[in-house]
């Protein structure tokens, strides 16, 4: 299984090919990535040296045009797609049918990979990408069970890519309204669910914190008690007369004891989330993932999933917590 790592600026490119990565995806730094926001993403030179870099040590570089334009900003994304093909990436990651149309007959050689933010989550729907716009790969969404995900196995046509660790999603990838209720500003081109400029802090006596987007009470915490990044769907509500996270609770997806399960089903690929993640995170998870692939690899019968892999990965968790997420239902 390949292992494709995020790359939100150079140095953590670098990171991630240094600690194994066999591929990388990464974004310009405009609306035509769905992770646009201040401080990431790459101009043209810098990421002329990654790919550089990357096709120096064998690994590949994905290219992130992943949101959804509208109608009249369409050459936009048109043109980054020329500029994919002209910079030489080995892929690139959409999600709007018009950007795959654009991709598929006007440079029909570079690979496409449907995007987590297509939601492809059936085989016809696979199908008709695939016969449609010709693409090479799928990503999966992460709201699909691990029994969902072999049966697509089977029966699709292109290789899929799954997520493996990183933050996790319930909603329709990357289109998601909840944000864009509170704060106007839709997280697909805006790069991130609760843009900075709508977050405040507040500190309160007793060293207790709480944090609000747009105004709107978030969350509250204790002395002490860790705290992620706020977003509407992983706050705190009263509900019924308790106050609990109703929507999903701040914790990361790993699926690392899957990893057997899912290579064994045919997955293709396993894909860490995290652009918006310093370079510390990318080199220890991808470090810790390349040593459980390679070492599934060597002796699939004798695998086991290490107590130094897993509290490497829980350390670098949103909220310091791992979850299998959709890949665990009980009532299956």
């Amino acid at each position: 299984m390949q292992l494709v790592c995020p790359a939100g600026n150079l140095p953590a490119l670098r990171a991630a090919v240094d600690a194994g990565a066999d591929a990388v995806y990464a974004g310009f730094r405009d609306q035509t990535n769905a992770r646009a926001f201040p401080g990431l993403n790459f101009d043209e030179a810098e990421l002329r040296q990654g790919i550089d870099y990357a096709h120096a040590r064998g690994r590949q570089v994905y290219l992130a045009l992943n949101t959804y334009p509208d109608s009249a900003r369409l050459p936009y994304w048109q043109a980054a797609v020329d500029h994919a093909a002209d910079l030489g990436v080995d892929a690139i990651i959409a999600a709007e049918m018009a950007v795959l149309d654009y991709a598929c007959r006007t440079h029909p050689r570079l690979a496409r990979h449907l995007s987590v933010q297509g939601s492809a989550t059936t085989a016809p729907a696979l199908r008709y990408a695939h016969e449609r716009f010709g693409i090479a790969r799928a990503v999966l969404p992460r709201v699909l069970s691990v029994q969902q995900v072999e049966r697509l196995c089977e029966a699709s046509p292109v290789p899929l890519e799954v997520f493996a660790f990183g933050s996790l999603c319930i909603m329709v990838e990357g289109r998601c309204q909840l944000s864009s209720y509170v704060t106007g500003m839709s997280p697909n081109r805006h790069g991130v669910c609760s843009p900075a400029s709508f977050v405040r802090w507040e500190e309160h006596a007793g060293d207790d914190r709480s944090v609000r987007v747009n105004g709107m009470l978030i969350d509250r915490f204790s002395a002490g008690e860790p705290a992620g990044y706020p977003t509407v769907c992983k706050g705190r509500y009263a509900v019924g007369g308790e106050v609990f996270h109703a929507l999903e609770e701040p914790t990361s997806l790993n699926t690392l004891e899957l990893l057997p399960r899912l290579a064994q089903a045919g997955v293709a690929a396993l894909k860490i989330e995290g652009r918006q993640r310093g370079v510390a995170y990318v080199r220890a998870v991808a470090s810790t993932w390349r040593q459980a692939i390679d070492r599934y690899r060597d002796d699939p019968r004798r695998w086991t999933a290490e107590a130094a892999w897993q509290q490497a990965l829980s350390a670098h968790a949103e909220g310091q917590q791992t979850t299998l997420g959709p890949y665990h239902r009980a009532w299956h």
